[in-house]
């Protein structure tokens, strides 16, 4: 029997624009000829995937469409939520539409992470499923790089999973990688019976509506319509809260490959940073007296650069109206004016520059400083620099 892939698609993209009206969902944002979603959906062709199940909502529904097409899937399933109501009730939704068997597995996956080694990812999928039970669940975690705040991690003895940590501050995280933790990825493998039994069993009133919401639901052209009435009675839980921390039935798949969910632009920057040879043109270098910088992307309210600070080159001390800015040093050690603060960053390290901020980048030493800076706003321009002070004579 071949894994059914069940995308998970209905995340806002929030974290990326904390202070804007209008949130550009992660997995529809263009990074350069390639979204998240896109890149998910030619994950699942490989051989070893039935046809993809999609879960997202109706906001979504025709981006979604869109992305299949363009991706030459025709034969898929989506299931719409009537409301937003977390993962667990997601979940389950998709697993209880009536064209998957009881001892199907399935592989759920989010429609906004940036997998590398896609074959060795696939490998373990196809290595495990013939562990797969009517009980238990496989989670997979990812190696940790560094030690992170902005993931969850989990602790295992051999293959079972013994604690989750949810996003630990960096000195927690430190010990937890010392004792060997994973990150959490957020993708699980379960056979649909297994779903069932343990939302039966743990959370028996998000079954009854999810199954009510199901049965009720419209069928249209591939698509789910979930009876609303039902399914906005279902609580609104992770999850990793409703299934994952009460059943004691979980198994880990331990990989250590190139992932990132991209859910901050010091990702972002960093993604960027690994990648931009692909990105580089020499058309977009541009030359200042402190050094140079290259424009490596232009996207939709966001520009991603790379900035060449010469040997005692200094950037003017400015502030901007219309944008703000996060920068991950990637060499050399910058000298930094953030407001009334002044200090050194490393390699590795990040900051972030709020809209308004008095800022500044010195390089006090023989060797150059790189940043990859993402600038974040509604104008992007340099006539949206107001200069303070500058050694080269450019304040007007």
């Amino acid at each position: 029997m071949k894994i059914r892939p069940v995308i998970l698609c209905g995340g806002a993209g929030t974290r990326l624009w904390p202070n804007a009206k209008k949130h550009q969902a992660k997995q529809f944002i263009d990074f350069g000829n390639w979204t998240l979603l896109g890149k998910t959906l030619e994950r699942v062709k490989a051989s070893i995937f039935d046809a993809p199940i999609i879960s997202t909502n109706a906001k979504y529904l025709r981006q979604v469409k869109q992305h299949l097409k363009k991706h030459k899937i025709r034969k898929f399933k989506i299931v719409l939520e009537p409301a937003k109501r977390n993962t667990a009730p997601a979940i389950l939704s998709t697993a209880l539409i009536k064209d998957i068997p009881n001892e199907q597995p399935l592989m759920f996956l989010a429609a906004d992470h940036l997998i590398e080694k896609v074959g060795l990812f696939n490998k373990a999928i196809k290595k495990n499923q013939k562990k797969l039970t009517h009980n238990n669940i496989f989670i997979f975690g990812i190696k940790p790089t560094m030690p992170s705040s902005e993931f969850g991690y989990f602790l295992t003895k051999n293959i079972k999973v013994t604690k989750f940590i949810e996003k630990p501050k960096q000195a927690k995280a430190k010990q937890i990688i010392s004792k060997k933790g994973y990150w959490n990825s957020g993708m699980f493998y379960l056979r649909k019976d297994s779903i069932i039994n343990n939302f039966k069993k743990y959370q028996p009133s998000i079954y009854r509506n999810c199954n009510k919401a199901v049965t009720k639901a419209k069928y249209k052209s591939n698509v789910y319509y979930l009876n609303k009435q039902a399914f906005t009675k279902s609580t609104a839980k992770s999850f990793d809260y409703a299934i994952l921390e009460k059943t004691k039935d979980i198994n880990a798949i331990k990989l250590d490959i190139p992932w990132s969910d991209l859910g901050s632009w010091k990702e972002i920057c960093k993604m960027y940073g690994r990648n931009k040879r692909h990105y580089f043109k020499k058309k977009n270098v541009f030359h200042r007296p402190w050094g140079s910088y290259v424009n490596l992307f232009n996207g939709k309210e966001f520009l991603i650069k790379e900035l060449y600070v010469k040997p005692k080159g200094i950037l003017s001390l400015q502030k901007h109206h219309h944008r703000a800015e996060h920068w991950v040093v990637t060499h050399g050690k910058p000298k930094i004016t953030l407001n009334k603060k002044y200090f050194t960053m490393k390699p590795d390290e990040t900051i972030f520059i709020p809209l308004g901020a008095i800022h500044r980048i010195e390089n006090p030493y023989k060797k150059p400083v790189k940043i990859i800076e993402a600038q974040v706003g509604s104008i992007l321009k340099e006539t949206d620099i107001v200069r303070f002070q500058d050694i080269y004579g450019r304040v007007k």
